[in-house]
């Protein structure tokens, strides 16, 4: 593989759509509602057209989007973004009762040696088990936020515990917009490649609309401290193509995965 001195997504291979079937049954780790969507909604569109089993791990009860709301108290805020994760999901074509949510803390999404990280852990671990996945999906190890990193430090510790973990790709949130150099894959660290979603772009763009608390005119109005995505940042979601990132050591003693037509970063 030709490593890139840095990181430029537009230079990587760019894969077909039916790529996408290739993964196999997959499991899709979302820090926070709406995650899903916006890193690998495309992707998680071809998985069902294809009549792939697609899981979703939702990590954070997603409360700290508007803190200070007394209209949506935390518990109606809980719930109010979990039914919105759950129209996404069908957006994409998938079930909405694929979703297993952890309900850890919302902008404290615990590390591996914390009881609360050591028993999602443990979570995880099993539904690994459960579903045999051939493909897990998780955010970039250092996408700028933290619960981002938090949920890739978890999904590592307990893909090291399967005798032969499933591949893990990694997608790109935060990123986009706030990485600092240091933040990026590095040469030699990751594989990449892009994925064509021309054909499923409309389903990720209707997937992240279900998201509507988290976009301007949320119904969420009485927390003027309150995150709403930028459109800038929404920008970045609209393209015709996704980027995944592949580690090129493995998390365990199992082969490596990767593919024949990606190019190290």
């Amino acid at each position: 593989m030709t490593e890139l001195p840095v990181f430029d997504p537009i230079a990587l291979p760019l894969q077909p759509a039916t790529y996408a079937a290739t993964l196999g049954p997959t499991v899709v780790i979302s820090p926070h509602p709406d995650d899903e969507s916006l890193g690998c909604g495309g992707l998680l569109a071809l998985l069902a057209r294809a009549n792939a089993p697609v899981w979703c791990v939702l990590m954070s009860d997603g409360t700290m989007s508007h803190p200070n709301s007394a209209k949506f108290p935390a518990p109606a805020r809980q719930a109010l973004r979990e039914t919105e994760l759950r129209l996404a999901l069908t957006e994409l074509g998938l079930r909405s009762d694929c979703l297993l949510p952890l309900n850890l803390p919302d902008g404290q999404v615990p590390g591996p040696n914390e009881p609360a990280g050591q028993a999602a852990i443990a979570r995880l671990v099993e539904f690994f088990r459960e579903k045999q996945p051939t493909t897990v999906l998780c955010p970039w190890r250092r996408d700028p936020h933290p619960d981002h990193r938090a949920t890739s430090q978890l999904v590592r510790a307990a893909l090291a515990h399967l005798p032969r973990p499933p591949r893990l790709l990694e997608y790109l949130v935060w990123a986009w917009e706030r990485a600092a150099p240091t933040d990026l894959p590095r040469p030699g660290e990751a594989s990449g490649w892009q994925l064509d979603i021309s054909a499923v772009l409309a389903e990720k763009q209707r997937a992240i609309a279900a998201h509507a608390s988290q976009l301007p005119g949320s119904c969420i109005d009485d927390d003027p401290t309150g995150f709403t995505l930028a459109p800038s940042m929404l920008v970045h979601f609209a393209s015709t193509t996704e980027l995944y990132l592949e580690a090129t050591t493995t998390i365990a003693a199992s082969p490596a995965h990767s593919s024949s037509d990606s190019r190290s970063v």
